[in-house]
């Protein structure tokens, strides 16, 4: 059961934040969802997004003034929390690129994480419960992320294309088995190195598969972005994307940055890709 925690009017529609009992992570979790004015008309298409590090529920829908571009189109905007919070995991607020603000969009299968880090079958659970709960059309689903978002949404895609059908993403993880932020949280969630890391890897799901996202996918990455070099690896999805036959609008900008400027500045470029996707 949805409990509704405050709702405010915006640009015609409604902002609102909830809070629910997780099957999934065995605790209550917290989203937020932008419904348009359409809505009084029927069932809309939606678009899932994940935020990074750090961040909450809160974080995309009070920065990336998406809203307005949304009511516009018809499209509600679908922003869970990044982790579980309150697991009582040992050390869970020690680092902010592990544990609390930092689930990794993974299910966790090594001690002390497994039992509440399942941040993947989380989205799966949300994705069925809001179709049940709220006026979203079935088969009108997309994933969008940033950052670990981006590494979420590009794999939740892959693995899942029958719920979202279709992509983007704004400065993802695109290879976390190379990356420290991915090494760090793949040993901690997964364990030692394993074919279980292949599973969460959004290149090498890709490198797999045939064409999954005929539509194309679009990805972009500020060149000023101080991650880039060793975090994000952009260029490794890229020539995944080549070896699959799969259509990659991968946009560099310079002088952007990873922040909620750069998201800010092309994210109606990201709500018409999918208003798009979503209507055929």
């Amino acid at each position: 059961m949805l409990e509704l925690v405050s709702q405010h009017a915006c640009f015609g529609g409604q902002q609102r934040f909830y809070r629910h009992a997780s099957a999934a992570i065995g605790l209550p979790m917290r989203f937020s969802v932008y419904l348009p004015p359409q809505v009084a008309q029927g069932r809309v298409p939606a678009l899932f997004y994940l935020a990074g590090l750090t961040c909450t529920e809160e974080t995309f829908m009070i920065k990336a003034g998406a809203q307005r571009v949304a009511a516009a189109l018809g499209l509600a905007l679908v922003a869970p929390d990044t982790s579980p919070r309150g697991a009582g995991v040992a050390g869970e607020d020690a680092d902010w690129d592990l544990g609390t603000g930092a689930g990794f969009y993974l299910d966790a299968t090594a001690a002390p994480w497994a039992p509440h880090y399942r941040m993947h079958s989380y989205l799966l659970e949300l994705h069925a419960l809001l179709l049940a709960e709220l006026p979203l059309q079935a088969g009108r689903i997309g994933i969008c992320g940033h950052s670990m978002g981006g590494h979420g949404a590009l794999v939740l895609a892959l693995r899942h294309p029958e719920r979202f059908a279709s992509l983007s993403a704004f400065a993802p993880i695109c290879a976390p088995r190379a990356c420290p932020w991915g090494e760090k949280a793949f040993s901690a969630y997964l364990g030692a190195r394993s074919a279980a890391w292949d599973a969460y890897d959004a290149s090498a799901l890709m490198a797999q598969a045939q064409t999954p996202f005929p539509g194309g996918i679009l990805i972009d990455q500020g060149l000023a972005d101080p991650f880039l070099p060793v975090q994000l690896r952009p260029e490794d999805f890229e020539a995944a994307c080549a070896k699959a036959q799969q259509p990659l609008t991968l946009r560099r900008h310079a002088g952007y940055d990873h922040g909620y400027y750069f998201i800010a500045s092309f994210i109606e470029d990201h709500l018409r890709f999918h208003a798009a996707q979503l209507s055929r």
